[in-house]
């Protein structure tokens, strides 16, 4: 259902009942902390907010940076009409009659209409398609929030005609002086609690939430309600049921992300601290572990063939142990191809042939490789000249295997890190054995 912002309803955020982040939302910048990048003096944003010159717009970073508290600041300081949506209960209809409404306004009055939709993403193709031309004739001016990567969940068209304004997470200072201000705000804050708590605690708390204020702000309101002594100890009791990842957002991927490169980078410790973050927040560990199985062949490879049987037996002993030991089984695999010798001469070796793949069409495979079952398959000279490489010294048959205009070719060119420089120089041998006279190929 659609929902309209009342902006001077000062009763309503009196009421207890309306959590401590919602109430201390500042309504203008001289509350709003972080983001400096994008609303610090002399910015852009900044200036065509303070100047309500805003245009259609996405606020993209973390839970609790301030995406909507900017939403609001902009709503306080336009004289345009405000509209807000929910992504998650708003549809196709409300913004039927929001149109309309707007439309309306803009041929009467002349009054433009900021539409204000909080978790953008959760809008599917249908309903952000439905935005598009209202957006485009300026009927509406959109300004939208989310958490995930707007590059892969706003569609093209719509993000094409709206400016992203990256947030990034508030650091430790920033969140510890909202902190200190919801303490002091008599009105809309704890102020009239009149609570002496330590700086310790304050920043054990934005330490602990991970650069979301809203969630700093829910713990400190939980800790005051609670009644108790506001120290360390509370602190960490209703941190214990918090959690600060999302298995199917930007959190899940920037940290396997990490992860990955941690190992590829050869550094065990970083390693084990992303895979800490991920069992904490409770990543599926089989996800973990198929991850540890495709680095073993990208970026180990045959530079330790070992890589490979060590994943995938700590995928098997995953599925066999489950949580929390299985965590022990990751742990190892984690460090062991961390530590690892690296090559990715196998997965190079793949994208160049596949890059052949794309650019010619490859000749016919050699007809000497060929099976001849049948007679007339052996009449037009399938598997003719085929020489069965256990039958020569060294077991190697001085024959052509690419089709012929790949002849030469070299995709697979092992480094010389591990096992794959053994096997650098086994190829460069069998290479020589191969010259010589080699075997012409069936179409020739």
């Amino acid at each position: 259902m659609r929902r309209e912002v009342d902006l001077f309803d000062d009763l309503a955020k009196k009421q207890k009942q309306i959590p401590l982040a919602y109430r201390i939302r500042p309504a203008d910048f001289d509350g709003f902390f972080g983001q400096e990048q994008i609303v610090g003096d002399g910015k852009i944003l900044r200036d065509l907010i303070e100047k309500d010159k805003i245009t259609s717009i996405i606020f993209w970073g973390p839970p609790g940076s301030g995406k909507t508290t900017l939403a609001r600041i902009v709503a306080n300081k336009t004289n345009s009409y405000f509209e807000e949506f929910s992504a998650t209960i708003s549809g196709v209809n409300d913004l039927r009659e929001v149109i309309k409404k707007a439309r309306d306004r803009l041929s009467l009055e002349g009054k433009k209409t900021i539409v204000f939709i909080d978790e953008i993403h959760r809008f599917n193709k249908a309903q952000q398609d439905a935005f598009l031309p209202h957006v485009e004739a300026g009927t509406i001016i959109l300004i939208g929030a989310t958490t995930e990567n707007p590059s892969f969940e706003v569609i093209s068209p719509l993000l094409s005609r709206v400016q992203v304004f990256k947030l990034n997470a508030l650091d430790e200072n920033q969140i510890m002086a909202i902190l200190k201000r919801a303490l002091k705000d008599r009105e809309r804050g704890l102020g009239n609690y009149k609570l002496k708590i330590s700086d310790d605690v304050l920043k054990h708390i934005a330490k602990s939430t991970n650069g979301d204020a809203r969630a700093a702000l829910n713990v400190l309101e939980l800790a005051v309600i609670s009644g108790k002594k506001i120290d360390k100890k509370i602190i960490q009791e209703i941190l214990q049921s918090q959690i600060y990842y999302d298995k199917a957002g930007d959190e899940h991927y920037d940290t396997i992300s990490a992860f990955i490169k941690s190992i590829r980078g050869s550094d065990p410790d970083a390693a084990l601290h992303y895979l800490a973050r991920m069992i904490k927040a409770g990543e599926d560990p089989k996800f973990i572990a198929r991850r540890l199985i495709i680095l073993a062949s990208e970026d180990i490879g045959n530079a330790d063939p070992e890589a490979l049987t060590l994943a995938v037996s700590c995928a098997r002993a995953v599925e066999f142990v489950g949580l929390p030991e299985a965590a022990i089984n990751l742990a190892q695999a984690t460090t062991y191809l961390a530590c690892a010798p690296k090559s990715n001469a196998s997965y190079l070796g793949l994208i160049r042939a596949q890059e052949d793949l794309e650019n010619k069409i490859p000749d016919p495979i050699p007809l000497h490789l060929r099976n001849a079952p049948t007679n007339l398959m052996k009449t037009l000279d399938f598997g003719k000249d085929y020489i069965y490489a256990h039958s020569e010294k060294d077991g190697i048959a001085k024959l052509e295997y690419l089709p012929d205009n790949l002849k030469g070719r070299e995709y697979y060119k092992p480094t010389d890190r591990g096992k794959d420089k053994e096997i650098g120089e086994r190829l460069e041998e069998i290479k020589k054995k191969r010259k010589g006279k080699v075997w012409k190929t069936g179409s020739e």
